[in-house]
């Protein structure tokens, strides 16, 4: 297994070895071993699995009294996922990572606690599956709105038009107006 830090040191890009033949291939997705040996003391507590049509857009989400840590990665298609920030303690606060997942490529990303997530569907179809350290609170969650010009984030709209977006991330709010971490 690869481990890559990314420009916010805490999110990690993971590069699985992949074996394959004639028959197909097979991978590990998870090991606790790998976080144990960065020195990652975590428990997963609820695996998720998403599917979603070109141009969907998800995001960006959070938790504020029980922040999730994500391991994400895509099982189908292609994704552009996005995590940012809301740690004020950190010195990255508001900046974003991005990162393309695919079936393709297998890379899984790790997005700690403290941050917002979300992905835009760039295939015709995309499945999303991902590991969380906390279990979803409908209550506690919270939406960062995609296109805030303070994240500045490049989504790569030119590959899919005008994202699909719920209400709830049209109605997102702004980073200056969003509930934050300590």
């Amino acid at each position: 297994m690869k481990i890559s830090k990314t420009a916010i040191p805490d999110v990690l890009i993971f590069e699985p070895e992949v074996y394959g033949d004639a028959r197909g291939f097979f991978m590990e997705t998870f090991r606790q071993s790998w976080f144990a040996d960065i020195g990652l003391d975590l428990g997963f507590v609820q695996d998720n699995h998403s599917a979603s049509g070109k141009g969907v857009l998800r995001g960006l989400h959070y938790q504020l009294a029980n922040p999730q840590g994500k391991l994400v990665r895509v099982i189908h298609g292609e994704v552009f996922d996005v995590a940012v920030d809301l740690r004020r303690s950190s010195g990255y606060f508001g900046k974003v990572v991005t990162a393309t997942l695919s079936a393709q490529n297998k890379k899984i990303f790790w997005i700690p606690p403290g941050f917002a997530h979300g992905f835009l569907v760039l295939s015709e179809k995309a499945e999303f599956v991902y590991k969380c350290t906390e279990y979803y609170a409908p209550d506690d969650e919270h939406s960062l709105l995609w296109n805030d010009p303070a994240l500045a984030i490049e989504w790569p709209l030119d590959k899919i038009g005008e994202p699909k977006l719920s209400g709830k991330d049209r109605e997102a709010l702004t980073l200056a107006e969003v509930p934050l971490y300590s």
